[in-house]
């Protein structure tokens, strides 16, 4: 039998990369487990001119439409949005469109301040200095100061606002309301090796001249430097327990898929917010009839996507197209409850650039608004180049009834049972999309925009896995205590967006890579009594 390690890792995406390296300064033996394995930039889809081609096929978002080994199959027909995710060293950050904001303040209140959902058992204020690091690690680029934003330093300057933002920020001046240009993890400079955006193609998908942060680029070469050790192609099948309860290692299926044991002393989870509560049900025991840490129930339900309204148009001047990064201004106007919108919380707004001409043509045709025949190429000529989008991230409040369960028949290739999500979008969120809607085409027609197009919710928008092993104090109503420990197994963590208590309004990456910098850094406070 293998040795135990002191601390076994399973998934190397954007919390497993930032634990592990954060850990690595105990000098423990710390072991990460990632069923992908390490990318090839060379091979990336920005290398050659048929990358918008590639997006409909090997290098699609959605799981079940690349197929790859590497990935799990996902039933989510009973959802109008789909999972989306990655599996690699990297993990979706892999993927992702490097947009960069944090939950703000007031996402850490919701109970007190608006009377729906939980307070999480930490506030703001507790993550800021990981908040801090994290944005040193990835490499941040952005704007410091926007007033209502929580205040970032950005290592780097922002990305250019180029015509896309020039052309939004005036039609939002116009109408008196707040915009700022995004905050990135895309290189605007030389950065800790990696080169600065020369605009290869869409962020997404992935980055082959490195200037978009990954995990695989950032965290891990300094954690494996300081001695963490990285298997790959490892699918972890669940984790075991001992007669005392506690977490005693992994059963998983090495890259010949032969099974394995491997021993540990703590388990750390980071496997997303659908990974995660797959894994802890499919490791019911005896001892855990219900699946691993579910005395609560609590584990898969609460399910939150952040469902998107997405409205675009088409103006006269040129826009940026699929040039520079995807997304060039947010803004925070509609970000908190006002109660005269009809719904409580808000959502913010991600100004888009536009969109390759693959895409257009496909999209466009699809829409209705591309005809066939002797007007196609005078219309296409119209449309290409010139799209200005609004997406607007609504917040999606927790919910039981939105779930993560184990399909009884879908199982991946190792014969794992397959994730099966229940999904519906909530009437505080379609009134909450409705309203952003019609803020959306108002900016457009104050921009000049016509052929306006409406895509809500996106339907392959399920980006952000979120809540289903929530964090609380009261081990009824929460799977993890306020430093990520769950309740029922004391040396069992997770540190992924399934411990989220709410969604915010805003894109998850930098706050689930800040909660895991602070478990790191409460373990290694902890290390003396980490069991009692």
């Amino acid at each position: 039998m293998k040795d135990p390690v002191d601390v076994l890792i399973i998934g190397a995406g954007a919390s497993g990369a930032a634990i592990a390296w954060s850990l690595a300064e105990t000098k423990m033996h710390i072991l990460c487990l990632e069923q992908g394995g390490w990318m090839n930039p060379a091979e990336y889809p920005s290398t050659g001119r048929d990358w918008e081609a590639k997006f409909y096929g090997e290098w699609s978002s959605s799981p079940n439409v690349r197929g790859r080994p590497e990935d799990y199959p996902i039933n989510d027909d009973n959802s109008p949005i789909k999972v989306v995710n990655y599996n690699a060293v990297g993990g979706s950050t892999v993927m992702y469109t490097a947009h960069w904001p944090r939950l703000h303040p007031s996402d850490f209140k919701v109970r007190t301040l608006d009377g729906v959902a939980d307070d999480w058992p930490i506030d703001y204020d507790a993550l800021t200095p990981f908040f801090e690091e994290n944005d040193r690690m990835m490499g941040t680029s952005g704007l410091s100061g926007d007033p209502r934003s929580p205040l970032t330093h950005p290592p780097m300057p922002q990305q250019p606002m180029g015509l896309t933002g020039a052309i939004i920020g005036k039609a939002m001046n116009k109408l008196g309301w707040h915009w700022w240009p995004s905050d990135t993890t895309v290189a605007t400079m030389d950065y800790e090796g990696r080169a600065r955006c020369i605009n290869l193609g869409h962020c997404t998908p992935a980055c082959a001249q490195g200037a978009k942060s990954s995990t695989d680029i950032t965290y891990w070469p300094h954690a494996i430097r300081a001695g963490v050790e990285l298997r790959t192609h490892c699918r972890v099948r669940e984790i075991t327990t001992d007669e005392s309860g506690m977490a005693s290692g992994v059963v998983y299926y090495d890259k010949d898929g032969v099974e394995q044991f491997q021993p540990a002393h703590v388990v750390i989870i980071a496997c997303n917010g659908v990974g995660t509560p797959r894994l802890l049900l499919n490791s019911a025991s005896n001892r855990f009839p219900n699946g691993l840490a579910n005395s609560s129930g609590l584990v898969g339900k609460n399910l939150m996507f952040h469902p998107y309204a997405q409205i675009y148009g088409y103006v006269k001047e040129p826009t940026d197209s699929n040039r520079a990064p995807p997304t060039c201004l947010w803004s925070k106007e509609w970000y908190d409850t006002d109660l005269s919108r009809g719904f409580v919380r808000g959502y913010g707004v991600q100004f888009v650039r536009g969109a390759g001409p693959v895409f257009e043509a496909v999209v466009s045709e699809q829409k209705g608004i591309l005809p066939w025949g002797e007007d196609h190429h005078r219309v296409f000529r119209k449309l290409n180049g010139h799209r200005l989008g609004f997406s607007a991230i609504c917040e999606d409040l927790p919910e039981e009834h939105n779930q993560v369960t184990l399909d009884p028949v879908l199982k991946d290739s190792h014969g794992i049972p397959a994730p099966k999500i229940d999904y519906t979008i909530s009437e505080n969120s379609r009134k909450m999309m409705e309203h952003a809607l019609a803020r959306g085409r108002e900016v457009l027609e104050t921009a000049g925009a016509t052929d306006i197009c409406v895509n809500s919710p996106i339907p392959w928008g399920g980006w952000h896995l979120l809540g289903t092993a929530r964090m609380g104090t009261d081990p009824s109503r929460s799977v993890v205590n306020e430093w990520g420990r769950t309740h029922d197994v004391k040396n069992l963590f997770i540190v992924d967006g399934s411990i989220f208590v709410t969604s915010g309004g805003v894109n998850p990456t930098s706050t689930i890579q800040a909660l895991a910098l602070y478990i790191a850094d409460q373990m290694k406070q902890r290390l003396a009594n980490l069991f009692d």
